[in-house]
């Protein structure tokens, strides 16, 4: 007498709200900041209306939400208006209802000026850097480069025969090459030095694969543990990567970048509230200043119009507005 068949299994219990979220990132390549934020906008948006789902909900809870960014949390119109993305993209990837038709308040981002250091300031900042975050800095001062696009640099992405450095997947996910500055060129040989020594020991110790794009990484899988294919300035210590759970050596943290600038400002007697972005802003000014094409600028920068590039014009007082005051012709 044959057994009867064994009851059907029941059915997994369907993703949460969040973890769907996560994956509709990862199948648009989204990067992982961008994930996190996505899912952390989305979460606070649940929490401020009494753990609501949000298909229960629509554009007067996300208004309601945002105004009270806006009024309450005196959050900046940037930090509003990535709040409003992650909705935006939570109702229309996730939950399949766009809000695109509804009449969602948009906050208007001032127009702000960027701080600018003059190049006596740059050089005594960039004095009081030392080490890994002294390169990194005279990189980011020198290529005009953001400084995330600095840290993710990859080996092959230097040339030093050619004196360019060509930035993968900057903003808005384009490629673009700018100057590689004759004067860090012997410092990243170093560097690169001691990054392939690193490389060569994770190696031995049955490690040194790299994060890798998601397209090369099916097409090449090999090329993760390829000298050409390690990053410029690796972190001191391997790490697990939150999506694949693969122990790697990441890039260098931005933070400690971050840190080490402010301390060198501080320390150099500059009362401007500069940053390591204000590095690129610095870069942008001085070329301008020294006659440089403002399209030639805007390349360097991968500004999508150059209209972006034409507000360093204005740190200039140039633009038809560079008038010597009446008080100095007296």
């Amino acid at each position: 007498m044959s057994l009867p068949p064994p009851p059907p299994l029941p059915p997994p219990p369907p993703p949460k709200l969040l973890d769907r979220l996560r994956h509709a990132c990862r199948v648009r390549h989204y990067s992982i900041r961008t994930e996190d934020a996505y899912a952390e906008w989305a979460e606070r948006f649940i929490r401020y209306h009494g753990i609501r789902h949000p298909s229960s909900m629509a554009e007067r809870e996300v208004n309601a939400f945002l105004t009270h960014l806006a009024v309450v949390r005196n959050v900046a119109a940037s930090t509003q208006n990535q709040a409003l993305c992650a909705l935006l993209f939570l109702y229309g990837a996730v939950l399949d209802r766009p809000l695109d038709q509804l009449r969602v308040v948009r906050a208007n981002r001032p127009k702000r000026l960027p701080v600018v250091l003059t190049r006596e300031e740059v050089r005594a900042v960039l004095g009081r850097l030392e080490g890994v975050n002294g390169l990194i800095g005279r990189a980011l001062y020198g290529t005009g480069a953001r400084l995330m696009e600095c840290l993710r640099l990859r080996v092959k992405d230097i040339d030093f025969g050619l004196n360019q450095i060509t930035i993968r997947e900057g903003k808005g996910n384009k490629d673009r090459v700018t100057v590689l500055p004759a004067a860090v060129a012997p410092a990243l040989r170093d560097q690169l030095a001691a990054a392939r020594a690193l490389h060569a020991a994770d190696l031995a110790a049955g490690f040194g694969r790299v994060h890798l794009p998601s397209a090369v990484a099916v097409k090449y899988p090999a090329a993760a543990a390829e000298w050409a294919w390690q990053y410029v300035f690796p972190a001191s210590r391997r790490s697990v990567d939150p999506r694949s759970g693969a122990e790697r050596r990441h890039h260098y943290h931005e933070s400690a970048v971050s840190r080490a600038v402010t301390a060198a400002v501080r320390a150099a007697g500059v009362k401007k509230p500069a940053t390591a972005h204000t590095l690129r802003h610095s870069f942008a000014t001085h070329l301008i200043e020294a006659g440089t094409d403002i399209r030639t600028v805007q390349e360097l920068l991968g500004h999508e119009s150059v209209e972006t590039t034409m507000i360093y014009t204005h740190v200039l007082n140039r633009g038809g507005r560079g008038v010597t005051s009446p008080l100095d012709a007296m």
